[in-house]
């Protein structure tokens, strides 16, 4: 009789610590690292040979938006094939419970937006068999997982759900019988093991306002008040658990660092700062978070900043596109129906305002080196590749015009591409090498048509390590595993030890590679979704069961619900 279920002989043992790598095998029995050390094959009742391969602890995403993508893909891709083996959802306040049986339509539309998830495929596969939150974690745990799951409490149902829709988007001071509630419903989530709460406050007149609701108004969490939040903190802090994630954008970023703070300091808990990304026309804006976070650090204060690590460039058609929200005339002529954006984005009447309201330099690059990647009609494919602003000089119209006429002639479908604010790879460098910084940012599960962020691990060893070699082996899986594992509070995972959970993954490194972008039309509700795969990886255990072989799903989906991080 074995004595593993499963042993991982002679690879290049990189444990997530930051310990140098060394020769080794581990065995797995029960899902769990039994040992590390020198084992015979015949020890295993299944083998891997590891030999000229990495082995690593599995990677995990703190920020995805995998909340409605669990109802239909229990591996969470295209996270799983990049190596991520937990997840944490609930992100930026946004997410399903509590809900009210009567606002279950009105809770998919608000995703529909702001996280750009379709709606058919919502209506297609949520089961709502839920209200509260403590019942949303019991159909959590049902559900078949190919990875790990930590969830947040989100903010915006449960102001909904206190308040009521209408009031809560008042931006109304909630009572203190309301509060008392909003108290209560997280201590019972968290008693069962939610693991603390999330905002997302783009504050409506702040330069980042965008992801609005299905309506163009501002989500519910961009106008709670800070007192709601410390509401929140002071929960976490008398129970002693639980950590929060928090995007705050306003037009006094002193009184926002101030804000962080101030939960840091009465929850004692840690917070996730959304985001640390470098900005190509604007390096003193990264410099200056890290700068703060680095303060925090010296302090003591648990304020932890999350990377976007990835190029994020954006490929888009005005039939979904939904991040000119900055922008009041760009944001109510991309509100409706394709036939009203049709109707709205064609009508002259418009196009003063939308070429005086010019986009903000929020999350694409300037307007004029948005980039035309395909077109619908023979007589338009000569501007294929175009900038918007060569297509102007080229079509002697202004750049408003150009695109729009296009995208108008097209029936919306004509395809551009908004080229990443963080493509200097200097600035880049910077974010990378603050050590403290958590990589990814992946928005797993959301804006699906639009970027494919999930591939950053793979990326991450690809460019930073193995090719410019910014960053070691040890340092970049401590990155991407022990330090995200241990500002979110995961319990035992995030490095490869003894008793340990055993989620691990086994690539060649010189193989390692992220494929190009593919569209797949395998949602439900016949909606579709643009991918990135990677290659190299040989194996991926999630508790100790392999979910993936040489690209191929097993089938396996040993995936767990953690209880309080477990």
């Amino acid at each position: 009789m074995p004595e593993f279920d499963l042993v991982v002989k002679n690879g290049m043992v990189v444990d997530g610590t930051r310990a140098p790598r060394f020769r080794g095998d581990l065995g797995v029995k029960n899902g769990r690292i039994a040992r590390i050390g020198r084992i015979g094959a015949h020890d295993g009742a299944k083998v891997i040979d590891a030999d000229g391969l990495v082995v690593a602890p599995g990677f995990i995403d703190l920020h995805t938006h995998y909340d409605a993508q669990i109802f239909w893909d229990p591996y969470l891709t295209i996270s799983s094939w990049h190596g991520i083996t937990s997840v944490v959802i609930g992100n930026c306040g946004f997410g399903f419970a509590p809900v009210k049986p009567q606002d279950r339509e009105r809770a998919m539309l608000t995703m529909v937006r702001t996280e750009a998830i379709p709606l058919p495929s919502m209506k297609a596969a949520l089961t709502w068999d839920w209200e509260t939150y403590p019942q949303f974690m019991d159909t959590l745990d049902r559900l078949p997982k190919g990875v790990n799951l930590l969830p947040y409490v989100p903010m915006n149902p449960v102001l909904n759900y206190v308040m009521g829709i209408e009031a809560a988007k008042s931006g109304r001071m909630p009572t203190e019988a309301e509060h008392a509630q909003m108290r209560r419903i997280l201590h019972e989530a968290m008693d069962a093991s939610a693991h603390g709460w999330s905002a997302q406050r783009l504050k409506p007149d702040g330069p980042s306002a965008v992801q609005r609701d299905f309506d163009g108004s501002p989500m519910n969490t961009d106008i709670m008040h800070d007192e709601t939040c410390l509401e929140m903190a002071r929960v976490l802090g008398a129970r002693g658990e639980g950590f929060m994630e928090l995007t705050l954008v306003s037009n006094d970023p002193k009184a926002d660092a101030a804000h962080y703070e101030k939960i840091a300091e009465i929850s004692g808990r840690p917070i996730m700062f959304e985001t640390v990304t470098s900005q190509d026309r604007f390096p003193h804006r990264h410099r200056n978070q890290i700068k703060w976070l680095e303060g925090c650090r010296q302090r003591g204060l648990p304020v932890y900043g999350q990377g976007v690590t990835t190029d994020a460039g954006l490929s888009f058609t005005f039939e979904d596109w939904n991040l000119f929200d900055d922008s009041d005339a760009w944001r109510e002529a991309t509100v409706g129906t394709v036939a009203e954006r049709k109707e709205k984005l064609g009508d002259p009447r418009r196009r003063a305002a939308l070429k005086s309201q010019m986009p903000r330099e929020s999350l694409i690059s300037y307007f004029d080196q948005i980039i035309i990647t395909e077109c619908v009609r023979p007589e338009n494919k000569h501007l294929e590749g175009l900038t918007m602003g060569d297509a102007a000089a080229r079509t002697g119209k202004h750049m408003v015009d150009t695109m729009l006429d296009l995208a108008v002639s097209e029936d919306l479908k004509t395809e551009f591409f908004a080229p990443a604010v963080n493509r200097g790879m200097e600035l880049m460098k910077e974010v990378i090498q603050y050590p403290y910084v958590t990589f990814g940012v992946s928005d797993g599960g959301a804006h699906t048509k639009f970027l494919t962020a999930g591939r950053f691990p793979t990326e991450a060893i690809v460019k930073y390590c193995r090719d410019l070699q910014w960053l070691s082996l040890e340092d970049i899986h401590w990155r991407l595993s022990a330090l995200p594992a241990f500002c979110a509070g995961f319990k035992d995972r995030g490095t490869l030890r003894e008793g340990a959970p055993a989620d691990i993954v086994v690539y060649d490194l010189d193989k390692l590679a992220v494929q190009p972008i593919e569209i797949l039309h395998d949602l439900p509700g016949n909606e579709w979704r643009r991918v990135q795969r990677a290659e190299g990886y040989k194996w991926m255990v999630v508790n100790g069961q392999v979910t993936f072989e040489d690209g191929r799903c097993t089938g396996a989906t040993p995936g767990r619900l953690l209880r309080r991080g477990m």
